[in-house]
């Protein structure tokens, strides 16, 4: 697997957030976006990530970021979560893995002696020019926002 570096431009996206609302990475030219990708709804690391960002979320907005989840969950999906959870930002469906490719989080991973092919959790924070400016790596799901935050 081998995802984009910072320098490198971040490639154009249009997908339906769980309101089914058009999200194209082009609406939020001239801010900064917090795009991060996350492997399953309603799990709970990824739970724990979610309302992180979605308690920092104000914080967030006035430091002149914007926060976009991805994930190859279905619409549906992302409804039921942001409802249950009261997020304030939108969950984009990946189902084809067009954007995970792009980004390329989507590949191998290991988890409890087993290898399957899955989305990597990883963040990456794009410049009001579209351009990666950071990449996270090793995401800390209970403080997310405090680590996009003190960059």
């Amino acid at each position: 697997m081998k995802h984009l570096k910072p320098g490198d431009v971040a490639p154009a996206f249009t997908a339906q957030d769980q309101d089914g609302n058009t999200v194209s990475l082009s609406d939020y030219r001239g801010k900064k976006v917090v795009l991060y990708f996350y492997p399953k709804d309603n799990t709970p690391a990824c739970t724990a990530q979610a309302c992180n960002l979605r308690d920092n979320h104000a914080l967030m907005l006035r430091q002149g970021y914007v926060v976009l989840g991805v994930s190859a969950d279905s619409q549906k999906s992302h409804k039921k979560f942001a409802t249950k959870f009261n997020l304030n930002f939108p969950l984009l469906a990946d189902e084809d893995h067009t954007i995970l490719n792009a980004y390329g989080v989507w590949g191998e991973k290991k988890f409890m002696g087993r290898t399957f092919d899955g989305i990597h959790r990883m963040t990456f924070v794009i410049n009001e020019k579209g351009v990666i400016e950071e990449v996270i790596e090793k995401v800390h799901t209970k403080r997310h926002a405090e680590e996009v935050l003190k960059m």
